[in-house]
């Protein structure tokens, strides 16, 4: 088993939440990123995105693994950093795009 943090634009949040379904049937333990709820489009605060983004690099201080969501090949410059911060720190790096095609 593996404790997986899932990175990615929000923009593929059903992927992320696909992928994140598979990787636990596989008996992974899978963390997720937290997802906009708001009603009312509010644009977060500064504070609550730098909060967000702390709190999602506690996660891959947790994770074994990060599986990185690049549908098309897309990665974004939060996930870039993401990456990064998970290589400083040995994690292994997954991609979706690997994984969607072993799994075809």
């Amino acid at each position: 088993m593996k404790i997986i943090t899932v990175c990615g634009s929000l923009k593929f949040q059903k992927e992320m939440m696909e992928i994140s379904e598979k990787m636990e049937l596989l008996g992974n333990c899978v963390i997720t990123p937290i997802y906009p709820v708001r009603d009312d489009k509010k644009i977060y605060t500064k504070e609550e995105i730098a909060m967000f983004d702390k709190m999602h690099k506690e996660k891959i201080k947790l994770s074994n693994a990060i599986l990185v969501v690049n549908v098309d090949g897309y990665i974004g410059k939060s996930t870039k950093s993401e990456i990064e911060y998970a290589k400083a720190l040995d994690k292994e790096i997954i991609y979706y795009t690997d994984i969607v095609n072993n799994l075809c």
